[in-house]
């Protein structure tokens, strides 16, 4: 008998070694000559082969468990799943196969409480993360649950998967999560310092990347935490100097993604990019002019993200693709359906703001500039040269985000040499203001 269980636990412990390092001629062995060992478990963590593999990315192994009628819901002694685990160690393969499987995306472990999309969020597992968002848009959690609701669920100290992301520095998760619906203001209940907002746990992991996304979506500087406390205090408290210095309700408000307005949810997602380059951008300006002087400097620009112009084809532009309000910048933005077309900074002139407050924010859609009708959606541009070949728009690409000069207009012409980004969008500020007079008289 003492035998006979020496066996079966050699087995089971070969059966897990196997499975771990991708051995499937192994494992189909063993489960061929005894194949209740699909049913065993680790003595401690009570995991499965099923864990194993999606914790390992044997996606092979995995299929194969699956095949076999494993249940893809299966947990652990602290109650995860395959897919947390999978999502824990960034294995997309295995999110998806699971996924695909069945497996239940809103399952809570017992240790704090959380799903496999707070998994994603917490060690930053982006892809993860957005293969996740995207099954729960098609499963019946979006009806069961709603996907906004989804996107904020919280863990069993009041975090979100955003709190997560904020705390630990993930900024690519940060930016999903908040394109997803994410609440940027919400208050955690014991994660943290009580009443923390994903701003207050950005402030406290001196992550700038996330701190610019969160203000860039609306996360508002002065909300205080349980104890009082604005996000500037906690970034001065954990010597984080860069990010108090943005983060200082003294310094100049950041330009904010307007999305409450209709037509921005209903952006294409090239356009989208395009204008999101351009936000980023812009306060990128704001903060370079916060942290001089302070002893602090952002880090410089990759090559690949350098300002040295556009390709060859595209800078034999000819004069109707500079923009007619700053004359700076190719028109890589078209209204719709009027067709006049701007820069993507100028667009985002018109619709950004600063400070935003969501209980006295207009919901009005801004105009076009050129014939003042309702702007309902806006779409990349294409550029034409001298021979009126189509030229389509790279989002992807950094040489997009300054043009040079049209032939017709001087080089030596200081008044065109003077224009930055930043003084477009203070002029646009003018021709909106402008506008909006001109539509208040009788």
């Amino acid at each position: 008998m003492g035998q006979g269980l020496s066996c079966g636990a050699n087995q089971e412990n070969g059966l897990f070694s196997a499975v771990k390092t991708g051995d499937i001629e192994t494992v189909e062995a063993l489960l061929k000559r005894e194949p209740s060992l699909l049913y065993h478990t680790t003595v401690y963590d009570r995991h499965s082969s099923l864990h194993i593999a999606a914790a390992n990315g044997q996606i092979e192994i995995l299929d194969m468990l699956l095949e076999k009628s494993v249940n893809p819901d299966v947990v652990n002694r602290h109650k995860q799943t395959p897919l947390m685990l999978a999502a824990m160690h960034g294995k997309i393969f295995c999110v998806e196969k699971l996924i695909e499987a069945g497996a239940n995306i809103l399952m809570f472990d017992s240790l704090h409480g959380r799903t496999c999309l707070h998994y994603a969020a917490y060690y930053g597992h982006f892809d993860c993360l957005q293969a996740i968002l995207s099954a729960a848009q098609s499963s019946p959690v979006a009806v069961s649950w709603g996907y906004a609701r989804f996107v904020n669920i919280r863990d069993a100290r009041g975090a979100t998967p955003l709190h997560l992301a904020a705390r630990q520095r993930r900024s690519e998760c940060v930016h999903i999560l908040l394109d997803n619906g994410a609440l940027v203001c919400a208050s955690t209940g014991g994660y943290g310092f009580p009443g923390s907002t994903p701003l207050h746990l950005a402030a406290r992991g001196g992550s700038l990347d996330c701190i610019r996304k969160l203000l860039a979506w609306g996360a508002d500087r002065l909300q205080i935490d349980a104890s009082g406390r604005i996000p500037y205090v906690v970034a001065l408290k954990y010597k984080h100097g860069a990010c108090a210095a943005l983060l200082n309700p003294s310094s100049a408000e950041p330009l904010v993604w307007p999305a409450p307005l209709k037509f921005i949810s209903e952006l294409n997602d090239e356009a989208k990019s395009l204008l999101e380059q351009a936000l980023m951008e812009a306060n990128r300006e704001r903060e370079k002019n916060i942290l001089k002087g302070t002893g602090y400097s952002l880090p410089s620009p990759s090559p690949s993200h350098s300002d040295s112009g556009l390709d060859d084809t595209i800078s034999e532009a000819s004069d109707a693709e500079v923009c007619c309000i700053c004359f700076e910048q190719i028109c890589t933005i078209e209204v719709q359906d009027c067709g006049h077309q701007m820069c993507a900074q100028c667009t985002l002139a018109l619709c950004c703001h600063n400070k935003p407050n969501p209980t006295t924010a207009s919901v009005k859609p801004p105009v076009c500039p050129f014939c003042r009708s309702t702007i309902v959606r806006l779409a990349v541009a294409k550029i034409k040269d001298c021979d009126d070949t189509d030229y389509e728009i790279d989002v992807s690409s950094p040489k997009l985000r300054k043009a040079r000069k049209s032939r017709n207009f001087s080089e030596g012409s200081s008044s065109f040499k003077s224009l930055s980004a930043v003084g477009s969008f203070n002029k646009m500020g003018r021709i909106a203001a402008e506008n909006e007079w001109i539509d208040k008289q009788p």
